[in-house]
């Protein structure tokens, strides 16, 4: 339960079992009829709120047949000298414990570990392989050249991939969801938002999305132009219903669940229609205007490489260097690096524990961010290396194919939890798959973009023939 945003939580019943006879048939199940409510407030607000259930007052459920109870409550008011802006610190200090404490230093460790070891294969990349490479294509020895594959697909490597207008689409939203994410982690870190103010929460996530949609449109307008002259106002369309329809449809399904079991999950008739207001008078204007500045502001593709008229053909690849293998691998390794911290963080979202550090919750991101953006450069590299020009969209799809290990891991969570019933299973997968949905999107962004940073680098540095 929550009360003015602070978690409460106690019995609701006791099992008696130690005087079994043999005649009979197992422990008795009783159910507490009355709850006592602590109240601890400073001012003309609530610090903290305590709920005791009484075992004078039970009723026998062990039958299973319908039973009429009546529920009473009573609630006493006790002035405190604690601060409002102090009333979460009991949760805090319950993170710093020594057991949590070391789980965090594993799990910190295993990241730190994971990046050394993806910079030292980087290295030894650039060093050894690359370097070579260069040397190689710079002193002209044709013999020489063709033991390099990557140089040959200059021609094809910076050729625009099909399906452009879903491409730069999911550019925008990642995009737009990454600043969205940053904001977020800003006003956590300055104690704006606190664990289970979901009423700040959301209306942070409603703000900070609408006024980043100029982002979403600029994005996708600004590098489809940069290929095509036409057709921009479709990938701005994308761009403003990618993520935000299937999300809208997720909702709209829950919300459906929610009212037919009566409840209070379901969102108020009221707060819908304001959401849809914002959307439809502040959103979709910003992504227009966002779309039609980055068509103003268009500007040619900075390709170090001409662009051949015919498509070079692609030579057999193994199955490890194609699209799934590659997912996998560059999906696995970021997950690795976080899944602890993920477990906490499911076990808050769903009430299990109290998340009160976003400081490492920020730290883990942006550990996931750099992992994400290393293993993107030694796997496009890989896929250059064996003539594979084709690189875009993969890029796209291994970098947010750490959202795909997190949708397992939240199945592993339900597995291990005790949650049950359709409603729990519903609201459990619907925001889960949502949030993942995000993830894949921002992730997939990442990757592109310092892929595509990578290669240009590397076809600046070789002399154009």
């Amino acid at each position: 339960m929550y009360y003015d945003d602070l978690p409460l939580w106690g019995f609701i019943g006791k099992v008696e079992d130690e005087n079994w006879t043999i005649n009979e048939n197992g422990p008795k199940y009783y159910l507490f009829k009355h709850v006592q409510f602590d109240a601890l407030y400073n001012g003309n607000q609530i610090i903290e709120i305590r709920a005791f259930s009484d075992p004078n007052h039970v009723v026998d459920i062990t039958e299973d047949v319908d039973i009429s109870v009546k529920f009473t409550y009573s609630i006493f008011w006790k002035e405190t000298s604690t601060q409002f802006e102090n009333r979460m610190d009991k949760y805090s200090r319950a993170s710093l414990l020594p057991t949590h404490q070391q789980i965090r230093w594993f799990s910190f460790f295993n990241s730190v570990v994971i990046i050394v070891l993806l910079m030292g294969l980087l290295t030894m990349i650039f060093m050894r392989h690359l370097k070579n490479d260069l040397r190689k294509f710079s002193g002209g020895d044709e013999e020489e050249d063709k033991e390099v594959g990557w140089k040959y697909i200059h021609g094809d490597v910076f050729r625009y991939p099909p399906c452009m207008s879903l491409f730069c689409a999911v550019l925008g939203t990642g995009t737009q969801l990454l600043i969205q994410a940053a904001f977020l982690f800003v006003l956590a870190l300055l104690g704006v938002l606190y664990p289970y103010n979901r009423g700040a929460l959301c209306t942070s996530l409603v703000v900070t999305y609408t006024l980043t949609s100029v982002v979403a449109g600029y994005t996708a307008s600004s590098f489809y132009n940069q290929f095509v002259e036409t057709g921009w106002k479709r990938s701005v369309l994308l761009s403003g219903t990618l993520y935000l329809g299937p999300l809208f449809v997720m909702v709209s399904i829950l919300n459906a669940v929610a009212v037919s079991y009566g409840a209070t999950a379901a969102l108020p008739f009221g707060t819908i229609v304001v959401i849809l207001l914002i959307y439809t008078f502040v959103t979709i204007p910003l992504l227009g205007l966002g779309g039609v500045i980055g068509y103003r502001l268009r500007s040619e593709f900075q390709a170090p490489c001409a662009t051949k008229r015919c498509p070079r053909e692609i030579p057999p690849l193994a199955w490890y260097r194609k699209t799934p293998g590659q997912m996998f691998l560059g999906g696995l390794l970021p997950f690795s690096a976080i899944v602890l911290e993920l477990h906490h963080l499911y076990a808050s979202l769903w009430g299990y524990k109290i998340w009160t550090l976003p400081g490492i919750l920020f730290i883990m991101f942006i550990i996931l961010v750099l992992l994400t953006a290393m293993l993107s450069i030694g796997l496009t590299y890989v896929q250059l290396s064996v003539e594979d020009h084709e690189w875009w969209w993969r890029s796209l799809l291994r970098g947010g194919s750490t959202a795909i290990f997190m949708f397992g891991h939240c199945i592993y969570f339900y597995a291990r939890s005790r949650m049950s019933g359709f409603m729990q299973f519903s609201f459990y997968f619907g925001y889960n798959a949502c949030i993942c949905y995000a993830v894949f999107l921002m992730l997939g962004t990442i990757s592109f973009r310092t892929s595509l940073m990578f290669v240009r680098l590397i076809y600046r540095a070789v002399k154009s023939e």
